[in-house]
């Protein structure tokens, strides 16, 4: 026999599902998935998220199949495919095409990036090399509706840790006063021109604009000054570069520079790197920029040669580091710092 609360229950994922009768299935998913919602009043009440707004949203959401799906694509903890070459993805992620798209971008916002870069150091390029990779300059920032996405990966459970707080932090936004048509993006909740996640946006979203809303959906000056604080609190270092394109002789050893610790994050990525070494001791050992200009010589870098032996190698610096930190790839992080050189040029 039904307790009434579980009758209550799956009579709302009826009302939910438009008045259509349901699955004794669907109906259960239904009312676990209202019972779920109903059990974050509690924290959500805690961040000072408002019942009204609850209201406002919880009575009219369902479970996104497809966002399902797309999510238990991911791959997991196991087997990693091995790695490709490099070659390829830049010549698709650091096209003709993004190049000048980009270079228009950078010349329609000068005035602006040049205040950014002065107050935050983030260089020009850097800011709108971002912008240009995560949403093609703010071509496609993603359709899905975000509360609804996220409040199906949350139950759904796979990664509950994760999308939780998202979920919450979504909420916080709507409370906040930013508007449900503008809580739209990616199935796993990044949105607006920089793809932020929403508790990437409650923490550093910026009014780029002074008009004192801190807009990542249609203005580029906020998205870019969003982009900056990013990379401020990752610890972006004024004038150093991501890096420099190097070759490495026939004859290096690279047992000798191996890294010795095993990466806390991100360990596919890491464990590509070397140790960390002075660009005076990268000469040494007979490197050579591809530019023929060497960064000054106490700075420090790894080396990745993201192609093999024979191929054009990186030195990285920490501002490459920062870079990982928005999307821990080597592929990404690499792009991002190509991309940005060929817009200034």
């Amino acid at each position: 026999m039904r307790s009434p609360v579980l009758s209550f229950l799956l009579g709302l994922a009826t009302i939910a599902a438009g008045g259509m009768a349901v699955g004794p299935a669907q109906a259960q998913e239904g009312a676990d998935f209202r019972a779920y919602l109903e059990s974050l009043r509690p924290k959500a009440r805690a961040m000072g998220i408002s019942d009204a707004t609850l209201d406002s949203v919880f009575p009219s959401l369902t479970i996104n199949p497809r966002v399902v799906k797309l999510d238990q694509s991911q791959p997991g903890g196991g087997a990693y495919s091995p790695i490709p070459n490099f070659e390829p993805y830049r010549r698709q992620h650091v096209d003709a095409a993004r190049i000048g798209r980009g270079r228009t971008v950078y010349q329609a916002n000068r005035a602006r990036l040049a205040r950014i870069e002065a107050e935050t150091g983030v260089p020009e390029e850097i800011m709108v090399a971002i912008y240009g990779h995560e949403t093609n300059y703010g071509s496609y920032t993603g359709d899905f509706d975000l509360i609804r996405s996220l409040a199906t990966l949350a139950h759904e459970g796979r990664r509950r840790a994760l999308f939780e707080p998202e979920l919450l932090a979504t909420l916080k936004m709507l409370d906040n006063g930013v508007p449900r048509s503008r809580l739209v993006g990616s199935w796993a909740g990044a949105t607006g021109y920089p793809q932020f996640l929403p508790s990437v946006y409650l923490r550093l979203a910026k009014d780029g604009d002074g008009d004192g809303k801190a807009d990542i959906w249609t203005s580029e000056a906020d998205a870019l000054a969003s982009i900056a604080n990013y990379f401020v609190q990752s610890g972006w270092r004024k004038g150093q570069p991501w890096g420099v394109a190097v070759n490495v002789p026939a004859s290096f050893n690279r047992a000798a520079v191996a890294a010795k610790t095993e990466p806390a994050r991100c360990p596919r990525v890491f464990n590509r790197h070397s140790r960390w070494l002075t660009m005076a001791e990268w000469r040494k050992l007979g490197l050579f920029p591809a530019n023929g200009v060497w960064p000054a010589n106490t700075m420090l870098a790894t080396l990745l040669e993201p192609d093999g032996p024979g191929k054009t190698a990186y030195l990285l610096t920490g501002n490459y580091r920062a870079i990982l930190d928005y999307n821990c790839s080597n592929f990404y992080a690499l792009s991002v710092g190509l991309l940005a050189d060929a817009v200034k040029q």
